[in-house]
């Protein structure tokens, strides 16, 4: 069986040059769109590590450019929620060629596993850096028991 190739001097020349085109073409289409949703689909926002020790439950999440008074912590029972907003106003002017930086409220919930001393809960915000520490209610720490001859 025969195969007929057609040469074209474009593709030999500028062979990416339609990929380049339809990434241009789609750059653009979802400027408008909430920066909470990554390219992969919907992103947890804002990203977070959670991780724990005997003595508490530790957060830190990501929030540049957010001040404290933007940000909102609620702990209902075993459910922490970390909410906030940021608005930036430019000059109505203002015409944007990229807009990426998120604007908006959002809001995160994160079931705890154990329960927390409510009265001993501290956050601090550093460099874009949310850090809430989570003391363990004295009841959920762990304890050694010491085991007695009968």
């Amino acid at each position: 069986m025969l195969t007929r190739r057609v040469f074209s001097p474009v593709a030999v020349a500028r062979p990416f040059a339609i990929d380049r085109e339809i990434d241009r073409l789609f750059s653009g289409f979802f400027a408008d769109a909430p920066a909470w949703f990554s390219q992969r689909g919907a992103a947890a926002f804002p990203a977070l590590n959670a991780w724990e020790d005997e003595q508490a439950l530790h957060i830190e999440a990501e929030l540049p450019g957010f001040a404290m008074s933007d940000i909102e912590i609620t702990l209902n029972g075993r459910e922490l929620t970390i909410a906030g907003s940021r608005n930036e106003n430019p000059a109505e002017s203002a015409t944007f060629h990229r807009r990426e930086r998120p604007q908006g409220r959002f809001s995160r919930t994160l079931t705890l596993n154990t329960d927390i001393d409510t009265d001993k809960v501290a956050a601090t915000l550093e460099l874009g850096v949310l850090r809430i520490g989570l003391p363990k209610a004295e009841a959920a720490k762990p304890r050694r028991i010491q085991v007695r001859t009968a």
